[in-house]
């Protein structure tokens, strides 16, 4: 488990410098040829690296977040702290009120723990919902993903048609490393999730997510309970 904290400098600060150049190239290149174009922010790791270089540089993408209801405490302290560091306001979309209701009262309040079907159905009222409005009239919108993440993301490419939302998608940190991403975040002084200093390496919702193991995969605390070729939301559908 790499942490703010723990990683030492080395000769990768070359091919961050580097990278990170690629990055805000293609970042540019989308706010140019894809207005409007959105960042989806989670407040991980690598969506405070995105945010930080979107509003450092000026370029011209909006920045939004999915508000579930259920997410850590920590989550929402880094949002406040990210708004007041950056001088931003971030555009938060929410669940509707009447499918997270109809849920909670067909399966109950942690239906997710009993099988993939439901889980997924929660993700798909808390998450996929609002996030089809927030996409809604875009032409692109912009990830935190990585190919190193999981086996669900091992091929990731850095743009893709999202056949399922009608518009293009980037990645422009998939070929970055996890070491490469706290190098930056901790040269840039970027805000960061104090959950990962507490051995999250991925954070999703509060009941959903649990600290890793050394030597586990770095999502091993996403949907623990689930065979690991099951653990995506809904959001970035493998196709």
């Amino acid at each position: 488990m790499t942490s703010a904290n723990s990683i030492s400098r080395d000769s990768s600060t070359v091919d961050i410098a580097a990278k990170t150049a690629a990055a805000t190239a293609l970042l540019r290149d989308i706010a140019r040829d894809f207005s409007p174009a959105v960042f989806a922010n989670s407040f991980g790791a690598e969506d405070m690296v995105l945010t930080d270089l979107i509003v450092r540089e000026g370029i011209g993408i909006g920045i939004f977040s999915l508000d579930t209801g259920r997410l850590p405490s920590e989550t929402y302290e880094l949002m406040a702290q990210a708004e007041a560091h950056y001088k931003i306001r971030f555009e938060v979309y929410y669940p509707r009120h009447d499918l997270v209701e109809a849920y909670v009262r067909g399966n109950g309040i942690n239906a997710f723990y009993e099988s993939i079907e439901l889980r997924k159905a929660c993700c798909q009222v808390r998450k996929v919902e609002p996030l089809q409005r927030a996409l809604a009239s875009k032409k692109a919108w912009i990830t935190g993903l990585r190919a190193q993440q999981s086996a669900t993301r091992d091929s990731l490419p850095l743009r893709q048609f999202d056949t399922g939302n009608g518009l293009e998608k980037f990645s422009p940190l998939a070929d970055w490393t996890e070491r490469e991403v706290w190098e930056y975040i901790r040269a840039n002084k970027v805000p960061y999730n104090k959950l990962h200093d507490r051995h999250f390496p991925s954070i999703g919702c509060a009941p959903c997510t649990r600290a890793i193991a050394v030597g586990e995969d770095i999502r091993a605390g996403r949907w623990w309970w689930e065979d690991p070729d099951s653990k995506e939301c809904g959001l970035h559908v493998r196709r």
